[in-house]
């Protein structure tokens, strides 16, 4: 099974995403509000993967990428960004995420996601 943890205040900007990545039969989503929600998550849980919103509630969404790799170095992440991809490369640097994903991400990017997060996977398991 491969648990995702979606981070976003706003119920419509990854729900497009939430509802592809939710067809496979393999995977398990979870959607959280805020960033400290988050790290409460990913502190206590095995994730695969936690996606977050631009700005989540009481964060950023970098900030939060910054904050899960300290508790879970393990952990993939990926972050929707309006920025440019020179900017988002710029801004993101040292954080090891899996992509940038535009704002209102919909299944073109679950499928893309889920097909790098696989390769990833069986990369890391052997």
């Amino acid at each position: 099974m491969i648990n995702l943890l979606l981070v976003s205040s706003d119920d419509d900007s990854l729900s497009t995403l939430a509802a592809a990545l939710a067809k496979h039969n393999d995977v398990h989503v979870l959607q959280v509000r805020s960033g400290t929600a988050a790290l409460e998550k990913v502190a206590g849980q095995k994730y695969d993967l936690m996606i977050t919103d631009e700005n989540p509630d009481d964060m950023t969404g970098l900030e939060l990428a910054d904050k899960v790799i300290r508790i879970n170095p393990m952990i993939n992440c990926a972050a929707v960004s309006s920025l440019s991809h020179d900017e988002f490369h710029e801004a993101s640097e040292g954080l090891g995420l899996l992509a940038q994903l535009p704002v209102r991400p919909g299944a073109a990017q679950a499928e893309d996601i889920l097909k790098r997060l696989r390769e990833v996977i069986g990369l890391t398991s052997g």
